[in-house]
């Protein structure tokens, strides 16, 4: 890796890194917990927090770059025990079920630091656009008619394995996202929101996702296993997915068709 490398030379580096650029199945699975913040509270720890990603890469000849075809699926668990949730405070927890969830990666300079033996690839990504859970129609789950939220992922592949032919290279990562409360949560206009912390890395199969997680997943979505057979949009999230599971009163649902 050399500050010299062309936006190309970076993406196919970092394509590597995330998937691997022959096509197979890649599956990332990770760790960590969701804390509380708010104006004039204690931080606190509220969930633990585990998820998986199963991508593959084809490429994209619109932009040049690659297309990620995934799915991912991540569950809030008792910050003590680690068992996944069903309810917190009398409140059914939805979990995510993001399908698809999935990327164009373009051309572009990718933040690469050296980090003796290791690269490591940094994305810095603040989203705001019109909230799926206008206030509204959803006045208990929703604080705001925009969403807001910064998602920060670091990628880190060891040096030596970028310098072989390899389609792809091992990897660990971290994830930390700013985001409002959880629609489930029904916080409505509280100030505050999560911050999710989340450290993880490229398994050499799904056979590796932790077993429990494996039989949740089997036992909900077994869909989940595997990455989409083909690129559709838009992606799923969990604003949307919550509206697709509770379409606002008088509105429609994902369908167009109206609800009651």
């Amino acid at each position: 890796m050399t500050p010299e490398m062309t936006p190309a030379e970076l993406l196919h580096a970092f394509a590597r890194t995330r998937a691997s650029l022959d096509g197979a199945e890649v599956t990332y699975w990770w760790s960590g917990d969701v804390h509380t913040w708010g104006p004039g509270e204690p931080h606190r720890r509220l969930f633990g927090f585990e998820g998986v990603n199963v991508a593959r890469l084809t490429g994209d000849e619109e932009t040049g770059g690659y297309r990620l075809l995934s799915r991912e699926a991540a569950f809030y668990l008792d910050p003590l025990t680690r068992e996944i949730l069903d309810t917190w405070q009398d409140r059914p927890v939805v979990h995510v079920w993001n399908d698809p969830a999935n990327q164009r990666l373009r051309p572009h300079p990718v933040p690469v630091t050296e980090l003796g033996d290791q690269v490591c690839f940094s994305l810095e990504i603040p989203l705001a656009y019109p909230s799926p859970l206008p206030v509204a129609q959803y006045p208990a789950h929703s604080a705001d008619d925009t969403y807001r939220a910064l998602e920060l992922f670091q990628f880190f592949a060891p040096a030596t394995a970028l310098t072989t032919d390899a389609p792809g290279v091992p990897a660990t990562m971290s994830w930390t996202r700013m985001s409002p409360w959880l629609p489930w949560m029904e916080q409505g206009q509280r100030p505050g929101g999560l911050v999710f912390h989340c450290r993880g890395r490229k398994l050499g199969s799904y056979a590796e996702v932790p077993e429990r997680t494996r039989a949740y997943i089997s036992a909900q979505h077994p869909e989940f296993a595997r990455s989409p057979d083909k690129w559709t949009e838009p992606n799923e999230t969990s604003w949307t997915y919550f509206r697709k599971l509770f379409p606002p009163r008088g509105g429609a649902d994902e369908t167009g068709a109206p609800v009651s």
